[in-house]
């Protein structure tokens, strides 16, 4: 009989354990004394349970991969690293595939499954108020659709699993659910826990899901499976299983109009519960965006604290204020910004990869400022190329010329955060640094760091999703421009054009998420089920001549320079492969295409 199972490496190597212990490790809590069924006969430890599993969840705010699971901004098209021994240059360089690849997502989430099972089974038998137990169960029936959906976003369609499994069980029949079953699964787990979630985190539920969490889970996960990488993939359209089972469905174009309605619900639930768009007190455009990511606010709809943020600042601020120099956006990414009346700036790229200049929005590639932003986004002297630009550029990038932390920023090669003050792998290898999550009133001189969260889900991504899934069932109708325009609105920017067609929206829809969602772990996910990866990750890096300059008007240093060349292959690359070591221990699975 065919059925759906987890948990592959982590159920795998508990059989070994339990041939050498007494006692399943992974049933050790939380008290290393107390074994399951005592802790859910008490109420306070079966809470500690169900707290604990929040550990599991990925840790996105570090891009440098420690301990290895967000490897995805470093690996898109917003940032090169560099440091060059981190498995987002693996990926980049191709030489990848299931001998190398990281399989903490896949471990690592399985393990979150079954504990959360457990808890669903026990917890029945605990003595506590039916109404709070409702709740909890509910915390717990979101976490699992949570985290089958951060694997299925990696690997497609994967096993499911409703219950937790023993060691000693036999494994020999594991197969990977079809995707439109995982999704499924995932969007009944997310119904079931918003029946009975509260709307808001209360005081005695603090970094606690709500059902915000929910129906935004909902929402981008029924946008993926109406995307073109799942949604009628004619790459796909034979991959089995072996027993036959097509994994892939079929085109259908119902998909788009249900995660529009999804993500329209999640945004007329959340907005009558009191969450918003941010906006700074002052509402300037530069501090709604920047503020969003630093400030506790109404916009978030599901964050995990992360704790002081040594790690982060780290990676991101120049070495001649005690950083790493490791985050560096790309130039194609600093050209994706708008100027700030909204005109396109660059249009394209001619063969020796010098831009194509749209002359009518005024960008000029060459020559200095002669005076300083009116609001102070920029000082005199900056280089034309960073003048005028649409606030969020001035909230997310640092660049040459630019103030941060008291004094300008100095990235040519002689200058004080440039290669030549930076030692090994202690410089921006593209010109620019990381300036969106980070904070202006830290000092790493003086060991002095703030607290730092990480949003999974934020309002703002829910008008984009509605914005998407929307003009793809209807066209660019009223709702469209609304839920867009709002985006732009916040950042300083005009409303877009009242007659673009269908795929003229798109592309601007897909603009405004590049923007908008930098650098959120949203890119590397977004151009693979829009099935553009070939395109924009098969493609050379640049950046400014950071090996050369002497001063902030140097032009030898802005001459835009040759990093690297990435490679993708669109016959494998959409999605990851299965270790191998999974697959060695369970023949029933199925690698996927290409690996």
């Amino acid at each position: 009989m065919r059925y759906y199972i987890n948990c592959l490496a982590v159920l795998m190597a508990s059989v070994l354990l339990l041939s050498a212990c007494k006692k399943n490790f992974l049933d050790k809590v939380p008290d290393e004394d107390m074994n399951l069924d005592e802790v859910f006969k008490e109420r306070l430890y079966a809470e500690r349970f169900l707290t604990a599993t929040y550990n599991y969840l990925p840790p996105e705010i570090d891009f440098a991969e420690s301990p290895g699971r967000n490897p995805f901004v470093g690996a898109s098209d917003d940032m090169e690293m560099t440091w060059q021994n981190r498995f987002a240059h693996v990926m980049g360089s191709g030489s990848w595939g299931p001998s190398n690849v990281q399989d903490g997502h896949w471990t690592v989430g399985y393990q979150a499954i079954r504990r959360l099972n457990l808890f669903t089974e026990k917890i029945v038998g605990t003595p506590m108020d039916e109404n709070a137990k409702k709740v909890w169960i509910g915390e717990a029936t979101f976490l699992k659709g949570f985290f089958y959906f951060w694997m299925v976003r990696l690997y497609g369609p994967v096993p499911l699993v409703e219950k937790s499994f023993q060691p000693d069980e036999n494994f020999a029949g594991l197969v990977r659910a079809p995707l439109v079953d995982c999704i499924n699964y995932i969007v009944a787990q997310c119904d079931a826990a918003a029946a009975v979630l509260p709307n808001r985190v209360t005081a005695d539920r603090q970094g606690k899901v709500t059902r915000a969490a929910a129906l935004a889970l909902k929402s981008r996960a029924l946008l993926y499976l109406a995307s073109p990488l799942w949604n009628g993939n004619p790459d796909y359209a034979d991959f089995k299983d072996k027993e036959g089972t097509k994994l892939f469905p079929d085109y259908s174009a119902q998909r788009w109009q249900d995660a529009a309605t999804a993500a329209k619900n999640c945004i007329d639930e959340v907005e009558k519960a009191g969450y918003k768009l941010y906006r700074s007190p002052e509402n300037d455009p530069v501090k709604n965006y920047q503020q969003l990511f630093i400030r506790n606010n109404d916009e978030v709809l599901f964050a995990h604290n992360a704790g002081i943020g040594y790690h982060q600042e780290m990676c991101a601020a120049p070495n001649s204020m005690g950083g790493w120099s490791g985050y560096c956006p790309l130039q194609t990414l600093v050209d994706a910004y708008e100027m700030a009346d909204g005109s396109t700036p660059i249009t394209g790229y001619n063969a020796d990869a010098t831009p194509v200049i749209n002359p009518a929005s005024g960008y000029k590639e060459t020559g200095y400022a002669a005076t300083a932003s009116p609001q102070g986004y920029y000082p005199a002297g900056v280089r034309n190329m960073y003048v005028n630009r649409e606030p969020r550029f001035y909230a997310t990038v640092n660049f040459s010329g630019s103030i941060w932390r008291g004094r300008m920023l100095e990235f040519w090669n002689s200058g004080v955060d440039g290669k030549s003050k930076g030692g090994a792998e202690l410089y921006t290898i593209t010109g620019y640094l990381l300036k969106k999550f980070m904070e202006e009133s830290v000092n790493i001189a003086e060991n002095k760091f703030t607290l730092k969260t990480w949003n999974y889900f934020r309002l703002g991504e829910q008008y984009l999703n509605y914005a998407e899934a929307l003009n793809e069932a209807q066209g660019p109708v009223a709702d469209v421009h609304k839920y867009v325009n709002a985006i732009r609105n916040r950042a300083g920017l005009p409303p877009l054009s009242a007659s673009l067609n269908k795929e003229e929206m798109r592309a601007r829809i897909w603009h405004e998420r590049q923007i908008e969602l930098a650098f959120e772990t949203h890119r590397y996910f977004d151009t693979r089920r829009w099935k553009i990866a070939d395109k924009t990750n098969a493609m050379s890096l640049y950046g400014m001549n950071i090996t050369v300059g002497q001063s902030l008007q140097d032009d030898n240093y802005y001459k835009r320079t040759f990093i690297k060349k990435r490679v993708f292959d669109k016959g494998k690359h959409y999605l990851w492969p299965i270790s191998q070591n999974e697959l060695n221990k369970t023949p029933g699975l199925i690698q996927n295409p290409g690996w």
